[in-house]
């Protein structure tokens, strides 16, 4: 392999036992390796070799993330010349690495080019363990769409892959610049030792990687595992073992509605609410008992289909413009007998997928359904199979849906949940059994505004009339399905927008850098930015001084402005950070005015922040106009460092999605978090929950999913993260069980005892 190396490392090509070219990179014999070494938050050590791995060397690198202080720790390896790694053949980038503690970690790895394109993946290093791990760069599984996040290797080793996670799949391998390996937000420091950094030509891919991936009940046909289901009689006998257990009681400290019942009584109005009482915020429920928000998202069938590689020539009904639900959650929608006369298979790779699907004259046939739009997939669009669903048909009957909905309920109360989560589905809104929340999406034709890296949409312009009038037809909708009912904790409208990040100043700032290049005849946002830089600066020439620009007009500011050099001037920092805020703050006042003239007795729970894409000036928003304010954290737990923002804004607080994830029940990808067994989530779940626990501005913490994604990736998106509580057969994790009636045991005195 004619492949550049560092200066200082020492560059060997030789087969391994199974004649693969390798280039070793990185041997850690000469201490000079590590000048192309950069620490972060990490501590770095060479030490002798202990144990006999196959091609190991005298001295390893050991790494030491100091992650239970800062809230991100890595290692990056930059060499003083960018590495030429083109070549013809498909190869990946290999190194051992072990594990000598007694946790599991979870780290990022990131090669990155001279365009500062970056390929990102992830994997969990199991506690006390040493294997060689891979991350493919250049191969033809890089190069087809398949559906699925994150597909299984395409050949066999006993090597393990990096799981992909986002970025750019193909580099530029003739400029590559960085390798790095990171950790985020853990409560622990954690320790890896590496050796044998090397570039490994790839085996010959295997034609069927993809081949025959589930069996009828939607189970993994490659991994066995204790709960895997062989036949409908032992799904039945399982699912009867369970049912003799669920008798539908509450905790002796609940309440009616799950609050505390043992702890002190405020003032009861009908409806949940939150109050501060000393130094800690809680929710209250309709009786006055103290509320903490304890439960699980995605209780439906919405996200429960897969693609099953065909379509059809007859036209499915497109999306009405009055709609208000998007198409990704929606449940299972099918089509008629005639469109299904027309069924083609639009996709060998996705139909070969499946070991069994059913006949349409088949009783389980009604589990197929259609989705009009896909965000990511090897189609636009397609039939789809729920197994879940027809899992749960094999377990209850043709009248599954009803006994689903009980039992569900009946697992909440048995686990010790005290609500469900977001995007319930809207058949357990009126059985006055258990605390849940409502939800909407803001869609329709109103304008537009973008960050510059809209992941699942761009913005909505919050100053175009239209956006007012789909916020009240959401409103509407959800009134009509809450009907006033006191068991509805609050409202949640929309998810995960790209509000921007603090990576840079350019994404903090994206959407006022994006908006101001707009003209303000096409962008309601950018007339009421140049209507607020108007008000500051009565002229144009007031402006150019402040900015230190040359701009030269209002006229011409109002065409279009390309933002340049804005790190170097404070005073445009400021007043981009005063379009952003106004933009913000017109959304939230939106939805809450809209929210508060129907359901004045329901909390606002805020639009769900990712971490990823929330900035101080949009939080500052939400907390101005919610009631709540609502954060999806994908880590291992909370730290007090980076969370401590919460006391300046003093507004109640709660993680609306969580989850970790294993592969050791046969799904592909183990979701954001990773975990090494089904143990090892529960005991990480422990972890988040003790951690969310202690902080006093937190309110509740909501887990997502339910149910298992669906192996080949659910419909919308390709996620198939093993993330449930319960598995694509309905049958719940044990392990996970057991962990959360350990948490929600003793969940009141544990949060709230100190307020007695």
């Amino acid at each position: 392999m004619a492949l550049g190396c560092s200066e200082n490392s020492q560059q060997k090509t030789e087969s391994s036992q199974s004649q693969l070219n390798q280039t070793y990179l990185y041997q850690f014999d000469l201490a000079t390796e590590l000048n192309d070494f950069l620490e972060e938050n990490t501590q770095l050590s060479l030490i002798p070799e202990t144990a006999a791995i196959e091609n190991a060397t005298s001295k390893r690198l050991s790494v030491t993330f100091l992650a239970k202080e800062n809230y991100k720790s890595s290692l990056t390896i930059q060499p003083k010349k960018p590495w030429n790694w083109q070549q013809d053949k498909a190869f990946y980038l290999a190194l051992d690495i072990e594990n000598p503690t007694q946790d599991s970690t979870h780290i990022f790895g990131q090669v990155i080019d001279n365009k500062k394109q970056t390929h990102t993946r992830s994997v969990v290093i199991p506690k006390q363990s040493k294997h060689t791990f891979y991350i493919e760069l250049k191969g033809e599984d890089l190069n087809q769409e398949t559906g699925i996040r994150s597909n299984p290797a395409s050949w066999q080793s006993k090597d393990k892959p990096f799981i992909w996670r986002w970025g750019v799949k193909n580099l530029d391998l003739t400029q590559i610049v960085k390798v790095k390996f990171s950790v985020t937000s853990l409560l622990k420091d954690k320790t890896i030792i590496l050796d044998n950094i090397r570039l490994v030509d790839s085996p010959e891919m295997d034609p069927n990687y993809l081949a025959d991936l589930v069996d009828k009940y939607g189970q993994s046909t490659r991994v066995d595992y204790p709960q895997k289901v062989e036949t409908d009689d032992v799904l039945q006998k399982v699912s009867q073992a369970e049912l003799e257990q669920l008798d539908g009681k509450l905790m002796p400290d609940r309440s009616k509605f799950g609050g505390w019942k043992f702890g002190p009584k405020l003032e009861a109005t009908g409806y949940f609410r939150a109050e501060k009482l000393g130094n800690t915020w809680t929710m209250v429920d309709p009786e006055g008992y103290l509320f903490y928000s304890h439960g699980i998202a995605n209780v439906r069938m919405a996200n429960t289909t897969t693609i099953t590689g065909r379509d059809y020539k007859k036209p499915i009904p497109q999306t009405a413009a009055s709609d208000v639900t998007p198409e990704d959650s929606k449940g299972v929608i099918r089509a008629s007998d005639d469109v299904l006369k027309t069924v083609y298979v639009a996709s060998e790779l996705r139909h070969k997928m499946f070991q069994w699907l059913p006949e349409y004259d088949d009783s389980l046939a009604k589990h197929f359904g259609y989705r009009r739009s896909v965000h990511t997939g090897a189609l636009e669009k397609g039939e789809t199979f729920s197994f879940y669903q027809a899992n749960l048909e094999r377990k209850y009957g043709d009248d599954f849906i009803p006994k689903w909905r009980d039992v569900t309920v009946d697992r909440m109360i048995n686990w010790g949940f005290t609500s469900f989560g977001n995007w319930i589905d809207p058949m357990f809104y009126q059985l006055d059994r258990f605390p849940y929340f409502a939800n909407g999406w803001i869609i329709g034709d109103f304008k537009k505004v973008s960050s510059g890296a809209d992941y699942w949409s761009p913005l909505p312009d919050p100053f175009d009339p239209e956006f007012s009038k789909r916020a009240k037809a959401t409103v509407d909708v959800i009134a009509k399905e809450v009907q006033q009912n006191p068991w509805c904790v609050g409202i949640f409208i929309d998810n995960e927008k790209s509000w921007g990040s603090t990576s840079s100043l350019q994404a903090q700032y994206g959407i006022v850098i994006h908006t101001l290049n707009r003209t303000a005849t096409e962008s309601p946002t950018k007339a009421e930015f140049v209507k607020l830089m108007q008000t500051k600066y009565q002229t144009i020439e007031q402006l150019n001084q402040s900015w230190n620009t040359k701009i030269s007009s209002w006229n011409s500011f109002a065409t279009g402005f390309k933002t340049q050099d804005l790190e170097s001037s404070a005073n445009m920092i400021a007043d981009y950070s005063a379009m952003l805020s106004h933009y913000a703050q017109a959304y939230f006042d939106v939805v809450n005015k809209a929210l508060k003239q129907q359901l004045p007795n329901h909390m606002y729970m805020g639009a769900r922040f990712a971490d990823w894409g929330m900035t101080a000036e949009v939080v500052e928003a939400a907390a101005k106009y919610a009631d709540v304010v609502s954060y999806n954290f994908y880590k291992e737990g909370l730290q007090d460092k980076h969370w401590a923002f919460l006391e300046q804004i003093d507004k109640p607080s709660i993680i609306g999605e969580f989850h970790m994830g294993a592969t050791d029940t046969g799904l592909l990808n183990p979701g954001l978090v990773h975990a090494q067994s089904q143990q090892d989530r529960a005991d990480m779940y422990t972890e988040y929950m003790q951690s969310v626990l202690k902080n006093n501005y937190f309110v509740g913490a909501h887990w997502f999913q339910y149910t298992d994604s669906p192996l080949t990736g659910r419909a919308y998106d390709g996620e198939n993260y093993n993330v449930g509580y319960v598995s694509v057969t309905d049958t719940p994790y044990k392990e996970m069980v057991e962990a959360t009636k350990k948490i929600t045991r003793d969940l009141y005195s544990n949060k709230y005892g100190h307020l007695k």
